[in-house]
């Protein structure tokens, strides 16, 4: 199976830079989208074989996720059950028979770690979730988790140590997460391969000069480890400040 990730800051803008093109394109069994930045009944996208859910922030312009699925899921939830987290539209879970698939994006801890305290929280609660799910089921999850995991994972480390997404306390709760049994499937392949980012700042022209981070993500419980393929980053594609991410596996 394939599956693609991506973070489109906005579908509605998104669509108008080649969304559609790239989404039929790569073809995925399953296609899941971060910070749609829509409410219900402000875009219409039909792609034809595919089933679709929204999860809408209550604010509107914010946040926001979506899943474009071929096989029509056994169930599917929003958000994890906790009303604090669940009004920024930010999780969609999509049990299949083999796994439950995830997506999600992760709260930004904000200019000056502002929001890390309800960042911390929100990191505990959502491993929790998973690791419910796990007990059924394999999981694979995929998203903006807005942290870059190790210094390989960005262009300028030092610059950024205190910075959100590359804070101390994220990073030790992005290890966390891969302890409690998850796997970073690109890190598994490819542990060593450096300049691989999946954002970068639309100042300083970061873009052309490839000074990025890392922060789009496909995990699997370690179960499924050995069924990995493959876990690209298609840092080609425009559109957003984010590319899309993918991963194939056999399962």
């Amino acid at each position: 199976m394939k599956f693609v990730s991506w973070n489109v800051n906005g579908i509605r803008a998104c669509v108008n830079k080649g969304f559609e093109e790239f989404f039929k394109e790569i073809d995925a069994d399953i296609f899941a989208i971060q910070e749609s930045k829509v409410q219900e009944g402000q875009i219409e996208l039909n792609f034809e074989g595919y089933e679709q859910y929204w999860n809408y922030a209550e604010r509107k312009g914010y946040s926001g996720t979506a899943v474009f699925s071929k096989v029509k899921p056994l169930s599917v939830c929003y958000g994890i059950g906790i009303e604090e987290h669940d009004k920024e539209g930010r999780v969609i879970t999509a049990e299949y028979e083999k796994f439950y698939f995830v997506t999600v994006y992760t709260p930004n801890s904000k200019d000056e770690l502002a929001r890390l305290g309800y960042r911390m929280i929100w990191e505990d609660e959502f491993r929790s979730y998973l690791k419910k799910l796990e007990e059924k089921k394999p999981v694979i999850i995929c998203g903006d988790l807005n942290v870059a995991h190790n210094e390989i994972d960005l262009k300028n480390p030092k610059n950024n140590r205190k910075n959100p997404g590359f804070s101390d306390e994220e990073r030790a709760k992005f290890s966390q997460l891969l302890k409690s049994g998850f796997t970073d499937t690109f890190r598994y392949l490819y542990p060593e391969k450096e300049g691989a980012y999946s954002w970068w700042s639309y100042r300083f022209n970061a873009r052309k000069n490839n000074a990025g981070w890392r922060i789009d993500y496909f995990l699997v419980s370690d179960k499924l480890r050995d069924s990995i393929i493959d876990s690209e980053i298609h840092s080609e594609v425009l559109g957003s400040d984010h590319c899309p991410v993918s991963l194939t596996i056999n399962i």
